[in-house]
């Protein structure tokens, strides 16, 4: 996916990513891969997102088009988590400038037209002292096109060999340029389609084939119990018969008639399968515009200007709600006594001897559906110039760069509790035939509620029944960065090694912004998730100063040797300042040899959600720790009296939605647990990062370039928003009493209630090696051949909860591959080019699906971060790419990626979607099209 660019020699002087200072010499003192357009189109992606989700150096993307389940306004975006540090440890920018950021801190790359891309650089160490906050993982820099003469049409199409996945990509562009300026233009539009988990085997289930029934949830028929006199569900347990199965529903018998119930055990089929309901990967819908244009002024002077919009609409489908009397334990639902739809009310049992019922049912007719439209406005217009001082030239710049983000949120498939109270409240039989709400002495008009049969199932519901309970969500979210820009660069001093070049600026960035659920989400009487209003916002001002020192020059062992030295100062409204600086060396012993290292000091200032986060409310997928039989407590005594002393009894075990004992892979919670709540006493995150590598381009050997780059990062104060799987392994086995306080249990040991926001916990730190190789091999008759490969070596990635925790490793654990590789093999002869890629990713560690019994568990005394693990083996994927130039200047590129049909793997440390089947690896065959016409 990426090699060492091909430059030609440099003409005039560029700002390389990295460095403020510009110069004729394209080699850095920073570890800087660049990846050209040409590369981007024969990988067979058509987003700037995709593209970079391959890199070696990148793990597992923070919201894949695989987490269905994952609720956030960054759905249907992309976002690169770079070195597993996290995508909001990533700093994007677009020719050298900020893009746009939601209010959580993420950065959206889909909305950069990838028909304007002329390359892209990634800077591996960071630049908090160049850029300020977020560049601690690295720095990705979308350069685009400086100008086009002429237009290109690009039309792409592809889908898996199933048929689903389809995927479209329309492109134009258009520029001119004469004797005072340039202009260009460019407008895309893409479409990535539904792949529907029902439509494979082996996303089908939640478990995967070999454990189809497990994870079944809630069923589509009602299922009754008694109300005991805390509200809570006792008594009787009984499940409505009906003729069809947890693979095939049917239809339910006569819900008002007690016999037709049975008890329920927790058969599978009295369940329902909830990923048949459930996409695996969501569509989504993108449309840009794009313009750049520059200007010459008088004096030598330029302007130039950037506008891009974008408009994208995502949605995500999961299985019908599963309702029960306490979804929301303020507002409990009961089927009335005097109900007619109660099978032991009182126009069933008798006037007097009716009871109300605890009920629990899947309203399957209405799957939870959300849409997210966003729409991004990016703006920025710099003047820029040169001017001499005493022989030597300065070049300068002044801009001003806008980018806002808004969005807008809907929801179907939840329900009014305040209706369904209504409707399951009393009714009765009129005298014209129609059951209506109310009591015949106080009826309820037929226009002001509707009877709802819920336990009847689907076949009894009816669709004024459903208008009346459902309801529909909405949310609203933006955020706004406008900064203001002022950088010089020139050479001060002539000193014997070469020029003291230097580059210095200032910049005022304001940032602002919201996320207002809808007032009835808010208000608690609604199944959607409650949800408070995010607002705020804070200014920051900054400076930096950066050199450039020549020391040898074509001397002995050291034909070159610099340093590069860069500080920058931030003050921020809502926490106060910050110094970052940062030392670079370039040290070339021989002409072939290059040598280069880096440490530095970087920050991440808290985002505008981990601050002013209203939070939210969130049904959690974990695994409890204190289950007698999957938890660590099965095999690990200090957990298990960790347990005990927190009142949980002997041989517990964590109930699923449906009051069943769950497998090996855990459940959802039946409770809603309260997330991201913000935190107006966070500090911004430091770190260090260092840095060692060399590039060799033997003499001997002409086109031939290797490469390895050493890079250690450690994050301190870092901020993170806490899982509930991480707060339970911190209080039971790591034992930090800090984490167990947020952790409510019943009665019977079940988690009611969890609360995880965001906090200054510990740090994070990760080791490794990073090694490419480019080899352009001579031309002969059989065509011009040349090899890349990329390669990235995970030695260490650790986590410390606290500052006196035990740090956890997590290499080699799923998500966190010790090894990674990307290869490619290019071949050119006449008007025909092919690309052959090969993509490796090395074994990992996954939880056990049953430690005790040791089924799928390699190592069942294995000490992974969660105990005992199963070993995933590695996965090896080929893509091939095949393209013709034709004679009226079109070129025709048609591929295939998964080129071997290599099937997905079950990973049970997955949760972000309704099915555990690795979210990140393709699912099927992928062929694809497209074709360029030049004009």
């Amino acid at each position: 996916m990426s090699a060492f660019a091909q430059a030609d020699t440099p003409t005039s002087r560029v700002e390389v990513t990295g460095s403020r200072i510009r110069t004729v010499d394209l080699e850095t003192a920073q570890p800087v891969l660049k990846m050209t357009s040409e590369q981007i189109q024969k990988s067979g992606l058509i987003t700037v997102g995709d593209i970079l989700n391959q890199l070696t150096s990148a793990g597992p993307p923070d919201f894949s088009k695989g987490a269905t389940l994952t609720s956030n306004r960054e759905q249907g975006g992309q976002y690169i988590n770079f070195r597993n540090l996290g995508a909001e440890r990533l700093l994007v920018l677009v020719d050298g400038k900020r893009w746009t950021q939601s209010v959580a801190g993420y950065t959206d790359m889909s909305t950069v037209p990838s028909s304007m891309i002329d390359r892209i650089e990634i800077l591996k160490d960071g630049a908090s002292s160049i850029y300020g906050s977020d560049a601690i993982a690295g720095v990705v820099n979308i350069i685009l096109k400086k100008k086009l003469t002429g237009g290109t049409a690009t039309a792409y199409k592809g889908q898996n060999q199933k048929g689903d996945g389809k995927t479209e990509d329309y492109a134009l562009s258009y520029g001119a340029y004469g004797e005072n300026g340039s202009l260009m233009f460019g407008v895309t539009h893409n479409k990535q389609d539904t792949v529907w988990a029902r439509d494979r085997f082996i996303t089908s289930t939640s478990y995967g084939p070999d454990h189809q029934t497990d994870g079944l949830g809630v069923g589509q028929f009602g299922r009754i119990r008694q109300v005991a006199s805390n509200g809570s569900a006792t008594g009787f347990n009984y499940y409505l018969n009906s003729n069809g199965t947890w693979q095939a529903p049917g239809v339910g018998a006569d819900a008002r008639n007690p016999a037709n119930y049975h008890t329920y055990t927790g058969d599978a089929n009295d369940k329902f399968n909830s990923t048949n309901q459930m996409m695996f990967q969501s569509p989504s819908e993108l449309t840009s515009i794009f313009t750049k244009g520059t200007y010459d002024l008088p004096a030598g002077m330029h302007f130039t200007s950037t506008a891009m919009f974008a408009e994208r609409t995502a949605s995500t489908q999961n299985a019908g709600y599963p309702l029960n009397s306490l979804t929301k334990s303020n507002f409990p639902v009961y089927v009335d006594k005097d109900s007619y739809y109660n099978p032991y009310g009182n126009s069933v049992a008798g006037a007097g001897k009716g009871q109300d019922l605890f009920f629990y049912r899947r309203t399957i007719e209405v799957p939870r559906v959300t849409e997210n439209k966003n729409q991004t406005v990016h703006i920025d217009a710099a003047i820029d110039g040169e001017f001499s001082v005493a022989g030597k030239t300065f070049n300068w710049d002044v801009g001003y760069n806008h980018s806002a983000v808004t969005g807008v949120v809907n929801g179907t498939g939840n329900i009014n509790l305040i209706n369904l109270k209504t409707a399951l409240g009393p009714s009765f039989m009129n005298a014209n035939g129609v059951v209506q709400c109310g009591t015949s002495a106080s009826p309820i008009p037929l226009n002001l509620c509707t009877p709802f049969n819920i336990l009847g199932g689907p076949n009894a519901s009816t669709p004024e029944a459903l208008k009346y309970i459902m309801s529909n969500g909405q949310g609203t979210y933006g955020s706004t960065i406008n900064s203001a820009t002022a950088n010089i660069t020139g050479e001060v001093l002539t000193l014997p090694a070469g020029a003291l070049a230097m580059a210095g600026g200032v910049e005022r960035r304001e940032v602002r912004g919201y996320d207002r659920p809808g007032q009835f989400e808010q208000s608690g009487y609604s199944t959607d998730l409650g949800a408070n209003t995010t607002q705020g916002s804070y200014t920051v001002k900054e400076a930096y100063l950066e050199a450039n020192i020549p020391v040898l020059k074509n001397q002995p062992f050291a034909q070159l040797l610099s340093f590069d030295l860069a500080t920058r100062h931030s003050d921020y409204s809502n926490f106060g300042t910050t110094n970052n600086s940062k030392v670079s060396f370039m040290w070339k012993p021989h002409a072939d040899l290059l040598t280069r290292g880096t440490w530095a000091e970087g920050f991440r200032a808290p985002a505008l959600g981990d601050t002013f986060g209203g939070g939210s409310q969130s049904y959690d997928t974990y695994l409890d720790v204190c289950d007698s039989r999957y938890g660590a407590a099965a095999s690990n005594p200090v957990v298990a009296a960790n347990c005990a002393k927190a009142g949980v009894p002997a041989n517990f075990r964590q109930l699923n939605a449906t009051g069943t004992a769950v497998t090996g892979g855990g459940a959802q919670t039946p409770f809603p647990f309260s997330t991201g709540l913000g935190n107006a006493s966070l500090q911004p995150e430091t770190a260090k990062t260092k840095t060692v590598g060399f590039v060799y381009n033997p003499y001997y050997v002409p086109g031939l370039s290797v490469g390895a780059d050493w890079f250690k990062i450690n994050v301190e104060n870092r901020i993170t928003g806490i899982t509930a799987s991480y707060t339970l392994n911190q209080c039971y086995i790591t034992g930090v009493q800090d984490f167990c306080k947020n952790v409510t249990r019943g009665s019977t040991g079940q988690i009611t209630n969890l609360v995880r926001g965001n906090a200054n916990l510990g740090s994070v730190s990760t080791e490794g090696l990073d090694l490419s190789l480019n080899y352009r091999l001579p031309r002969n008759q059989y065509g011009q051949f040349a090899l890349r490969s990329e390669s990235t070596y995970l030695k260490s990635y650790k986590t410390k909860s606290t500052a006196t925790a035990d740090p956890v490793e997590y290499a080699g654990e799923y998500g966190y591959a010790r090894f990674k590789t990307n290869a490619s093999l290019d071949w050119s002869l006449g008007n025909w080019n092919a690309t052959y890629t090969m993509r490796f990713t090395s074994h990992q560690k996954d939880q056990c699906w049953d430690a005790g019994e040791k089924i799928e568990c390699t190592n069942p005394d294995g000490n992974a971060s969660f105990g005992a693990y199963n070993v995933l083996g590695g996965v090896t994927l080929h893509d091939l790419s095949v393209g013709y130039t034709t004679s009226w200047k079109g070129k025709v590129l048609v591929g295939v990626n998964n080129l071997f049909e290599k099937k997905p793997r079950i990973v049970y440390e997955s949760s972000s979607s309704g099915t555990k089947v690795d979210p990140d690896q393709p699912v099927d065959r992928f062929f694809y099209v497209r074709y360029t016409q030049a004009f």
